[in-house]
Order: C-alpha cells, then structure tokens, then sequence
C-alpha cells in the first residue's frame, strides 16, 4: 500500500506573485549575477509564460517564456541548487516547449553561459543546437562572457 501525503506532490504550476520570495532566495544561491525581483514582477505583468514546479510549498525550479511572431524566447531557467541533477530542469524544459507549441511557435531560442556545462548538457539532451554567439552578453567576474545562442526547431 501507497501513502501519498495530499499537497506534497510535484507539479508544474503558473509562478504567482506572491512566489517572488522564493523565486528571489533561489535567485540570489543560484547566480553570482541574479534577476532581480523588478524583472520578475514585470514578466508576470506583461504576461510572460512564467511557470514553476513545485513540491508542495517548496519551489524547486522554474522559467520565463516569451512568445511573439512564431518563435518563442526562453529568458529564465533555473532549477535550486538543492534539487539539481533530479529532473527538475528536464521537466521544465519539456513543459515549456509543450507551451511554446500551444502558442503555434516554430522554434524554442534561448541563451547560454558557455561555463554553464550541467544547462548545455540538458539543452543538448533536448535537442537544442548552437546557431550563433552574443559577445560580452553576460556579466562576469573578470569582465563579461559571451553567450552561446542555442535553438530547437519545432517543426517536424
């Protein structure tokens, strides 16, 4: 017999408002160069796809997504450092290019650190592709880094 505990369960839900603090505190342990919560609230706002998994109460990932003329933009991706390397990341990436369809996208377009080795092995595992490089994109600590431009057709 199975005990399942009502409410702790795993799911992938629409990020709220009322998430920022968790989604701040993630944030701040994830990246030496976090979003700010301004940034966060304006892509709720503007209607961003802003979704989270959850387990229970607890965040453990979550993204932003924007969709506009056949191609959609996936702007924030991030899994807490504590529930890395358990799907989280894969389960939201599948989620979000399931949405990406729904709003008749043709392509999944995302940006990359190139230091990022653990978020380039799952773009790759899903079948994303490098089709071009952003210099200086992101801040780092000895200046700025590129960013490799990553895309996923779609279309089959």
């Amino acid at each position: 017999m199975n005990a399942v505990v009502a409410g702790n369960a795993a799911q992938i839900r629409p990020l709220l408002a009322a998430d920022l603090d968790a989604v701040m505190a993630i944030e701040q342990r994830a990246y030496a160069y976090p979003w700010t919560r301004r940034i966060f609230s304006d892509c709720l706002r503007v209607g961003y796809c802003c979704w989270c998994y959850a387990a229970g109460a607890e965040i453990r990932g979550y993204g932003v997504m924007s969709v506009a003329a056949g191609e959609s933009h996936l702007l924030n991706l991030t899994v807490s450092p504590a529930a890395q390397r358990q799907g989280v990341g894969t389960r939201l990436l599948k989620h979000f290019m399931q949405l990406a369809c729904r709003h008749n996208a043709d392509i999944v377009l995302l940006e990359v650190r190139p230091s990022n080795k653990p978020a380039l092995a799952l773009y790759e595992k899903l079948g994303f592709n490098e089709i071009g490089v952003r210099r200086d994109y992101y801040p780092a600590a000895q200046g700025r880094e590129d960013a490799l431009l990553l895309a996923r057709s779609l279309v089959d």
